[in-house]
């Protein structure tokens, strides 16, 4: 009984005949190897090492029918990112299993090529080319420095952690409230980079007196500001919780690194910062302005780096939809025509690095986020990349969009004057106009209001100071009136009532 797979290999060059002779000598007794594609028309119908060439990318869902093809393997390394993921969005509409070669200097690495094949992942499907850093410009500001990272266990700020541990730091302080996940990146880090100095620090940006500690102890040299609340459905219900966390707890940070001379302060924001119609938005943005206004007397460089969602970050789309797949659906989606940004962990990571070594006062830096993505094609892909097929296997349901969530998002402001620098995936918004005595004022009213957990009086508030926050308030049992210049929650009249009358 013939058990092999059919097998059809995408490259009928070096390295596709590198690996028709590996797995002929190694896995033979696993793999029959029905043919090749390859995209160059003179190789048409000519064989190598005896596989002949079946076609182009064009042909590939006709032949795995045809020839009942059960992998593909690409083993052209040296494709594009965009070339690569047309051909695998085409290989994705077949019911075959997808396997990638990686680069030859991943293979030399690794020094088995059968251990290199790995399965295609989403992030294979995005076209995003790998970033091209600037390595002497991110160790002249990292290597022999302290680099403190708050929110440093979370996706972001761990990732943040990895690519700063290969310039050589003196110390990375990872300062963060939820221990588990901080615990985690120290044992990782006991065995990924055994000679790097992490420092893991527990303890909330909320906590003024417990960061001027911290900053006392380690005066660090750079401060990467990824400690935030990012969850748009649960800040819309929590708005005092994002006020607090995210906007106190960059002004707590921020004015820290001004009082101990750090070198640089990078703010980690979001592309929901720009015309905002979320409170967790309108919170990004005023932790933008802050970092614009508070360093125009400082030694210490404040910038921001804003970019849109990142594959497989903690409670991301994708890691949803995953767990909803493996519970055997349904996914369910806001809206059909929903678009976002996209790009990976380690892109995201890499680039803040980038950014920063180009870090001007004030300045706001929009990575590149390529082309936005419709959620709905994101979900049918990882339904196909799971083997599955939509709608027979795995049903998508439409559960319409929640309050505060845009159908697509923005990467700047109209006010904004862009211009470009060298890397080619990195703009730079130049520093608005702020008046910091005014803007304070309007901080400390917003804190103070934010302390009585006032959701309305709160997004008022925010309006105030974000001009380009708008907002709806669906809970139409709580709302304000107006009397004599005064705003009066009707919630606080009934509850006098209640007290006068009992």
């Amino acid at each position: 009984m013939n058990n092999r797979k059919n097998l059809l290999i995408i490259g009928a060059g070096a390295a596709g005949k590198m690996v028709l002779n590996d797995f002929k000598k190694t896995q033979g007794f696993k793999y029959n190897i029905v043919g090749f594609i390859d995209d160059k028309a003179s190789k048409l119908n000519t064989s190598l090492g005896g596989v002949k060439v079946l076609g182009n990318r064009h042909d590939i869902i006709e032949i795995c029918k045809l020839k009942n093809v059960h992998e593909i393997l690409l083993a052209i390394p040296s494709l594009s990112a965009e070339g690569k993921a047309e051909i695998l969005n085409i290989c994705n509409n077949t019911s075959c299993e997808i396997k990638i070669l990686p680069s030859m200097s991943e293979i030399m690495n690794i020094g088995n090529l059968k251990l290199s094949v790995r399965n295609m992942e989403l992030e294979d499907l995005l076209a995003r080319d790998p970033v091209v850093l600037d390595n002497v410009k991110i160790a002249g500001y990292i290597s022999g420095k302290t680099v403190m990272i708050t929110g440093g266990g979370g996706s972001i700020g761990s990732e943040l952690c990895r690519q700063v541990a290969r310039f050589n730091p003196e110390k990375i302080v990872v300062f963060d409230i939820y221990e588990n996940n901080a615990y985690d990146l120290q044992n990782e880090f006991l065995s990924a980079f055994p000679n790097t100095d992490l420092e893991v620090v527990i303890g909330s940006v909320r906590d003024k007196e417990r960061l001027n500690m911290v900053f006392s102890k380690y005066r660090p040299h750079v401060v990467f500001h990824a400690a935030a609340h990012k969850h748009v459905p649960l800040m819309e219900k929590n708005p005092s919780e994002a006020v607090i966390n995210n906007v106190l707890g960059t002004l707590n940070t921020a004015n820290c690194a001004k009082k101990y001379n750090a070198d640089k302060f990078i703010l980690i924001s979001s592309d929901k910062a720009v015309n905002p119609t979320n409170v967790m938005g309108a919170t990004k943005r005023l932790c933008e302005m802050i970092i614009q206004s508070i360093g125009k007397d400082s030694k210490t460089e404040f910038v921001a780096v804003r970019f849109g969602n990142v594959l497989g970050s903690n409670g991301s789309v994708v890691p949803l939809f995953k767990n909803q797949i493996k519970n055997g659906g349904p996914i369910t989606l806001t809206h059909k025509d929903v678009t976002r940004f996209f790009m990976t962990i380690t892109e995201a990571a890499q680039l803040v690095l980038e950014a920063t070594s180009y870090a001007g006062q004030g300045e706001i830096y929009v990575l590149d986020m390529g082309k936005p993505i419709k959620i709905y094609d994101l979900a049918i892909k990882l339904i196909k990349l799971s083997g599955l097929e939509p709608f027979k296997d795995i049903n998508i349901v439409i559960t319409g969009l929640r309050s505060g969530e845009k159908l697509y998002e923005e990467m700047l402001m109209d006010q904004e004057d862009l211009s470009e620098i060298s890397n080619s995936k990195i703009f730079v918004a130049k520093p608005m106009n702020i008046n910091w005595s005014s803007f304070e004022k309007g901080l400390i009213k917003l804190f103070n209001v934010a302390s009585t957990g006032d959701g309305v009086k709160i997004r008022r508030i925010l309006s105030e100071l974000v001009e380009t926050y708008t907002y709806i308030i669906e809970d139409k049992s709580e709302y304000e009136i107006s009397f004599e210049n005064e705003c009066i929650n009707i919630n606080d009249i009934k509850r006098r009532a209640i007290a006068e009358m009992s």
